[in-house]
């Protein structure tokens, strides 16, 4: 993972979502905390292309976001509620969708489902429906439909949010074990320990850039 922020801004006319940031990401686990309205998923949507920079450059791999839109295929999503992102009612069809979309064959679509599901363990879900399912569940199969397609680089929104104990150290476990880089947004400032990098934002600026232990520090001082 590389990923440059070059005096990257984000104005909506009067009002400042997030200030020149200029910044390189290239660890294999970075946490971003906040309060909310920081700006950390301002940020985040920067790194996908969701949102345009209003000045300077998002450099993702070595793609402009504001240039290249297939920047959007190498930096997976999953938003904060999980339920919200799962488009159809079975959890195989829903994984198969994001394929379709991109153009794959039925043969590589069948391939690459089979294979996301057997990574996870998660074959018990494939004829589920999406209604049924637990928090963590439906966490695994969002994760699910996001990985099917191939990208580098996963962003997770609050990925414990709602989430009963067992579920969140379930979803934490998971999170451990991707091979793909992360970047992790969260309120559950326990998820992030050990992590070597966090982010803290406040007020659309970045004010501290530590490891776990310093960056909540701050943060519990700027949310006393």
């Amino acid at each position: 993972m590389n990923i440059r922020f070059e005096s990257a801004e984000v104005r909506y006319g009067a009002r400042v979502a997030l200030l020149p940031l200029s910044l390189e990401l290239t660890e294999r686990r970075i946490g971003v905390i906040g309060l909310n309205g920081s700006g950390k998923t301002t940020f985040a949507r920067l790194i996908n292309g969701l949102t345009k920079p209003t000045g300077g450059r998002v450099i993702v791999n070595g793609r402009d976001t504001s240039e290249d839109k297939s920047v959007s295929t190498d930096v997976g999503f999953i938003f904060q509620s999980p339920q919200n992102q799962i488009i159809l009612p079975i959890v195989r069809d829903d994984i198969a969708f994001g394929l379709k979309s991109r153009g794959f064959s039925k043969v590589e679509i069948d391939t690459r489902v089979d294979a996301v599901l057997r990574r996870f363990k998660a074959e018990h879900l494939a004829d589920r429906r999406a209604h049924e399912l637990s928090g963590g569940e439906l966490q695994l199969a969002a994760l699910c439909s996001v990985l099917a397609t191939g990208p580098s680089i996963l962003i997770l929104d609050e990925p414990t949010n709602q989430l009963d104990l067992r579920n969140r150290g379930y979803v934490q476990g998971l999170v451990e074990d991707l091979t793909e880089s992360a970047i992790v947004i969260t309120h559950d400032l326990d998820l992030l320990s050990g992590y070597e990098r966090v982010l803290v934002f406040h007020q659309g600026q970045l004010v501290a850039d530590a490891a776990a232990a310093e960056a909540v520090r701050c943060y519990r001082e700027i949310a006393a």
